[in-house]
């Protein structure tokens, strides 16, 4: 396709709502008593999404030559290899059993990146946070449903935690008897069901848009190791609580991973809208082309050094990085304010400083 095929970014491609700053205010108030319910309970401050690691990884990010112009944006506009840290994670802003069925997360962290950042702080930061989870799209299209959905989560996070895994395993069986009749996915139920699939086997997607550049994409990441293709319909038992983090451990004492970055360019704001996180953009109407490759070798993805300062010091957010990947759209807009408040809740609760990391010799072993 041609570039005058994609859509170019302008500044005034976001619309926000004229009730957006209240509903964003709601936000980060709910966000904030989660995890003011979580710290009473753990007695320790966790993120407010995406609070369970499952690994944390070194490895290093390769983008491709010879990339078209309109995928050669941003991080991905020359030929590069780049460090980076790799956190597995479950969606959820609590330390749950592992048989909880809800989204799991991949978060990168790309070092030595250099050009215009979206944000003056951290200061003299150098790096470009990617993050994904294992749906295409999001059931929050935008604020005020990220805000329900918060609002329902606050509700059940009063609940024992038993109870909680047997809610998210029934809404598993449900969402499974719809895959299998073969109807349409209902608000997004399919993608907040998720079968306990192993994490090194399923694709990742940034699900929201993002600026990319001169134009508008979302990311996905496809693994394509030969150990990773048999686990592309494996379950995973999770009989135990941390049957996750185990299933990562065992891979990683014995295979590297890889991942083929690929950009889907937005053709049609009409049928790929940024403002609306919930709605699927059309594979056919614009495939996802590869940009970069993503190579983790086997290593201990979780000693007590690396778990500690993967959840005590670091910080991942879609905002933390360079102007020419700017998040896109109100669901997005509102993860800046929760996510930068969280991450100074969980630093000031836990007497730990915030690190955007310089080399990749600061990860610990």
């Amino acid at each position: 396709m041609s570039a005058a095929a994609f859509v170019r970014y302008r500044d005034d491609i976001e619309q926000p709502l004229p009730d957006e700053t209240r509903t964003i205010d709601e936000i980060v108030r709910v966000f904030a008593g989660l995890q003011r319910l979580t710290f009473e309970k753990h007695r320790h401050a966790v993120r407010g999404a995406h609070a369970k690691s499952h690994g944390v990884l070194r490895g290093e990010l390769t983008v491709l030559a010879g990339l078209d112009e309109p995928l050669a944006q941003g991080l991905f506009a020359a030929p590069a290899t780049y460090p980076v840290i790799v956190r597995l994670s479950t969606s959820i802003g609590d330390v749950l059993p592992d048989g909880v069925a809800t989204f799991r997360g991949v978060a990168i962290k790309v070092l030595g990146v250099s050009g215009p950042r979206l944000l003056a702080e951290p200061a003299g930061a150098r790096t470009q946070d990617l993050t994904f989870i294992n749906h295409p799209f999001f059931p929050t299209g935008d604020a005020a449903a990220f805000l329900a959905a918060q609002r329902r989560m606050a509700r059940a996070a009063h609940l024992p935690e038993e109870l909680q895994e047997t809610l998210t395993n029934t809404s598993r069986l449900g969402a499974a008897v719809v895959r299998s009749l073969g109807i349409a996915d209902p608000a997004g139920i399919l993608g907040q069901a998720k079968p306990h699939a192993h994490p090194l086997g399923v694709d990742y997607f940034t699900a929201a848009a993002m600026r990319h550049g001169a134009y508008v994409a979302k990311l996905a990441a496809i693994p394509t190791a030969a150990a990773q293709q048999p686990l592309r319909d494996t379950t995973i038992d999770v009989t135990s609580d941390s049957a996750i983090t185990e299933s990562v451990q065992a891979y990683f004492a014995a295979h590297d991973a890889t991942y083929e970055l690929r950009a889907q360019l937005c053709t049609s704001l009409d049928t790929m809208p940024v403002e609306d996180a919930s709605v699927r953009w059309s594979e056919d109407e614009s495939p996802y082309r590869p940009v970069a490759r993503l190579h983790l070798p086997a290593q201990d993805p979780f000693s007590d050094a690396r778990r500690v300062y993967a959840d005590e010091v670091l910080a991942f957010s879609p905002w933390n990085g360079l102007a020419a990947h700017r998040p896109l759209g109100s669901l997005m807009r509102s993860r800046l304010r929760a996510y930068e408040a969280s991450s100074a809740e969980r630093h000031a609760r836990n007497v730990r400083a915030r690190v955007e990391p310089e080399r990749i010799e600061e990860l610990p072993e």
